[in-house]
């Protein structure tokens, strides 16, 4: 089905259509078990194996990669809470916008802990293969994150500071 120029997925039910969910609820399912809850074995059951993730510049393969990414975040920041507000599915992509509260605590970033409670937004596209994340875009504001933890002036070029 077309809608708006946008390919919808759809499952023909006793008396009408379902347009299927299922790659959104996914995505939601991502923030909610591997953020939220910290659930590891949820990364392995939702990333596909040959999964590739861009961010700024940079991509990144593999889920070896995302777990030391994982690992990296969650050394730096705890209290984490991500906040799903939207998430808009067409063919094989889901749009996420999402915000989220983390606690700067610990130093995996490479800088001392702060203990400040930092409110960065960001929006994730994610491509779904065979019921598993296959590729990733993102982009969120990191460069806020670091400046509200006093490692980066207001201005300056991100790339300057060194992790």
């Amino acid at each position: 089905i077309i809608l708006s120029g946008m390919i919808l997925k759809y499952t023909l039910l006793q008396g009408g259509l379902r347009v299927s969910t299922a790659n959104q609820d996914l995505a939601k399912r991502w923030f909610e078990e591997v953020w939220n809850q910290k659930r590891r074995e949820a990364i392995a059951e939702m990333l596909h194996p040959d999964v590739v993730f861009h961010e700024g510049g940079i991509d990144t393969a593999g889920a070896d990669a995302f777990y030391q990414y994982f690992d990296r975040m969650h050394a730096s920041f705890s209290d984490f809470h991500v906040t799903v507000h939207d998430a808009l599915e067409a063919g094989d992509k889901v749009c996420v916008r999402w915000s989220c509260s983390m606690r700067h605590t610990g130093d995996g970033l490479g800088f001392p802990p702060t203990g400040k409670i930092v409110e960065p937004t960001g929006i994730s596209i994610m491509r779904i293969a065979e019921g598993q994340l296959i590729e990733g875009w993102q982009n969120w504001d990191m460069a806020g994150v670091l400046e509200a933890i006093g490692v980066r002036s207001k201005g300056t070029n991100v790339l300057a500071v060194s992790a």
